[in-house]
């Protein structure tokens, strides 16, 4: 399979350099999404050779993810894997996705929790609970068993890059896009993966923005419950 790494970052200085060798020790082809960067991010890509995407404007993380999804289905990828720029992702459980992929997975989800694995990573109290209940919200509109719905650390095969370069949810993409695929008759799986804390820099999740995301994409995940595929 042609596989392509996507890392979308926003203001990942202290991170991008180290994930970007990271990848390139296992020898998979990558580009980071520089998603309207107001530090060095940009600077520090072009200096060290690091294939980049340049947006002109601050997207999100959604559009950010759809401008890798589209690179990825203009140079002719087999599959994509979104691998956050701020270090979190164990680069050596990208096989566990691809291993999905080849078995006939469409979507395949990291978590840390499937199958009583569990990350050495742990997020805070509150946000196991949403993720709890956002798992149980995918589960009443979709019928999907996800463990860990708000995870990043995801692979597409050729369907799901078709469909995501297409459309793909903007704020908080992960939960809402798990049902879209869902609903447009891809098969979802989950796998185990590895992740880690933060390696520098600041979350783009505050707590001051928890609440609203919760609401937000508890609509949004019934929205495209009750939407019809496209």
């Amino acid at each position: 399979m042609k596989v392509l790494l996507v890392v979308p970052a926003y203001n990942e200085e202290d991170n991008i350099l180290n994930v970007s060798r990271a990848i390139e020790a296992k020898g998979y082809d990558y580009v980071v999404v520089n998603d309207g960067s107001r530090d060095g991010t940009l600077e520090l890509c072009k200096q060290q050779g690091i294939p980049v995407l340049d947006l002109p404007q601050n997207l999100g993380i959604g559009g950010a993810v759809q401008a890798g999804h589209k690179y990825a289905l203009l140079h002719g990828y087999d599959v994509d894997i979104q691998f956050d720029g701020d270090g979190q992702h164990d680069i050596d459980s990208v096989p566990n996705l691809l291993s999905e992929i080849e078995c006939g997975a469409d979507l395949v989800i990291g978590s840390r929790f499937v199958d009583g694995f569990e990350s050495e990573f742990q997020s805070t109290f509150m946000r196991r609970v949403g993720i709890k209940w956002l798992s149980k919200t995918i589960k009443l509109f979709s019928g999907l068993s996800i463990t860990d719905p708000t995870s990043g650390f995801r692979a597409c095969g050729k369907r799901a890059i078709e469909l995501f370069s297409r459309e793909y949810p903007i704020d908080y993409p992960e939960p809402e896009s798990i049902v879209d695929a869902s609903k447009n008759g891809l098969e979802v799986k989950e796998t185990h993966v590895e992740m880690h804390e933060r390696a520098g820099g600041v979350s783009s999740i505050g707590k001051l923005s928890s609440i609203y995301y919760m609401v937000k994409v508890t609509i949004a995940i019934a929205i495209a419950g009750f939407s019809r595929s496209r």
